[in-house]
């Protein structure tokens, strides 16, 4: 089943049990897969590519988290409470993600591959990780990796 399929068929769901939370965030992700389809067709794209769909999926998980960082420092509780009820549906659509341990041994073997030692490298491990790790791990986590095993 596509994502677009899957998508329609737990909006339905959503509908028929009331669960408006999922029903919104569902459909917000259809609504943003639909903005970047629409985007790639002027490039002679007629569907999104199954990376430009975690691409997509990637972006509102990183939009959730931020807000609930924010939320947690202006002390609104209900809306984190939100936020992490939305984040939890979205990342029921990208694919597993990776523990801290499996994220630090690629950028171990990262590290290695490219020979770097200094954190004045890190430019070149974060682009390679980034490109291996898409839709697997966070940013921001990666990144923090990185720099650590670079300066350690």
């Amino acid at each position: 089943m596509s994502l677009k399929d899957r998508i329609t068929s737990d909006i339905k769901t959503a509908m028929k049990s009331k669960d408006k939370v999922r029903l919104e965030t569902v459909r917000s992700i259809k609504k943003m897969l639909l903005e970047k389809e629409v985007s790639v067709r002027p490039q002679g794209q007629e569907a999104l590519t199954e990376a430009q769909e975690l691409e997509v999926l990637a972006q509102l998980a990183k939009q959730r988290r931020e807000s609930i960082e924010q939320y947690r420092q202006a002390g609104r509780e209900d809306l984190v409470a939100q936020e992490s009820q939305e984040l939890a549906i979205v990342e029921e659509y990208l694919p597993r993600q990776l523990s801290d341990e499996e994220v630090g041994a690629i950028i171990d073997e990262i590290i290695a591959q490219v020979g770097a030692s200094t954190p004045k490298d890190m430019g070149k491990v974060m682009g390679l990780a980034m490109q291996q790790l898409k839709g697997q791990a966070d940013g921001k986590k990666v990144q923090q990796l990185v720099k650590a095993k670079l300066r350690g």
